[in-house]
């Protein structure tokens, strides 16, 4: 863990990599949950943030790394006063984004996979692919997680 400054003022920096086992995701999460709540950059969507971790990897893991033991998967995160910003990247070779399957429709409702995107995208302020899909850049701010808690 490192503090950095950039253009935005201090982050708090965690950088990590983790074996492409499913068991290693739930104990590395509650790990970075910990950080980001006594950061306190993102009280209102802890939850939030922590769903969409979950669900990039267990993408990583399962999808992008087929749970091949020889492969890791490296996240980035940095808590910076109101944001979070999180980057997962696998070993896999990527994804085209064009090319899921749209979760919500009728053939697709009864799989048991295909919903992790959908969920990201739902729950984080901003969700993008790189580098051929083997990168997930995620982002979520406090101010937008106020707005959008004061509408509920």
């Amino acid at each position: 863990m490192a503090i950095t400054h950039n253009q935005s003022g201090p982050c708090i920096e965690l950088e990590r990599s983790l074996p492409s086992e499913v068991g290693a995701i739930s104990p590395f999460v509650d790990q970075l949950m910990l950080l980001i709540r006594k950061s306190g950059c993102v009280p209102e969507a802890e939850a939030d943030v922590e769903l969409a971790l979950r669900e990039a990897l267990a993408n990583a893991v399962i999808h992008g790394n087929h749970e091949n033991p020889q492969k890791y998967v490296h996240i980035r995160c940095c808590c910076k006063r109101d944001e979070v910003s999180v980057a997962v990247k696998d070993e896999g070779r990527g994804f085209d984004i064009n090319t899921v399957a749209d979760p919500t429709a009728p053939e697709n409702m009864g799989s048991i996979h295909g919903r992790g995107i959908l969920l990201m995208k739902a729950f984080m302020d901003e969700v993008r692919f790189e580098e051929g899909g083997v990168v997930v850049r995620m982002r979520k701010s406090a101010s937008q997680a106020a707005k959008n808690n004061s509408l509920k």
